[in-house]
């Protein structure tokens, strides 16, 4: 039996978003499956509602500048809907795209011990983004650090293009 405090299933809205590249493109598919394969989430009791038990399906976009996560259980029935501003993540996405750039040319040319030292970079800067969105999801939502770091690469991937 699994957990049912979890998302069994994500949907991300990429529409009017640039193609991103084959690399960014793997990153998703990485992030998708380990998210599924293992992840940690829930929606705390509010005054007025007990805390719904899950398993959870969210869907992530960009809607009028804002990260969008809807979330609801399987049989369709909208649990929450969350709004962030973009503003406190361009940052750490801009750093991590930057520093992706250079893991993946690294990888091309650089000996071993110089791609392990710009991999570890790209891992800080990762849990760095896996931060921000847990204090943006504060009262929110509950999740742990490992779901926040696949969320987050699926977020750098939405905003590739904004």
């Amino acid at each position: 039996m699994t957990a049912p405090n979890r998302i069994c299933r994500i949907e991300i809205d990429d529409a009017g978003q640039g193609a991103p590249t084959p690399e960014l493109e793997q990153e998703r598919r990485v992030a998708v499956f380990d998210l599924l394969e293992d992840n940690s989430f829930a929606i705390p009791a509010r005054a007025d509602r007990p805390a719904p038990e899950g398993p959870f399906c969210l869907a992530l976009a960009i809607r009028e500048g804002r990260l969008v996560f809807d979330t609801t259980l399987e049989s369709g029935e909208k649990v929450a809907e969350f709004h962030l501003s973009l503003g406190p993540f361009r940052q750490v996405v801009k750093d991590y795209f930057q520093i992706c750039e250079s893991y993946f040319e690294a990888v091309k040319k650089l000996p071993p011990a110089q791609i392990e030292a710009i991999d570890m970079a790209r891992r800080g800067i990762h849990n760095e983004g896996a931060r921000v969105l847990l204090e943006r999801l504060e009262g929110k939502a509950e999740l742990d650090i490992d779901t926040a770091r696949r969320l987050f690469t699926l977020i750098c991937v939405l905003m590739q293009g904004s």
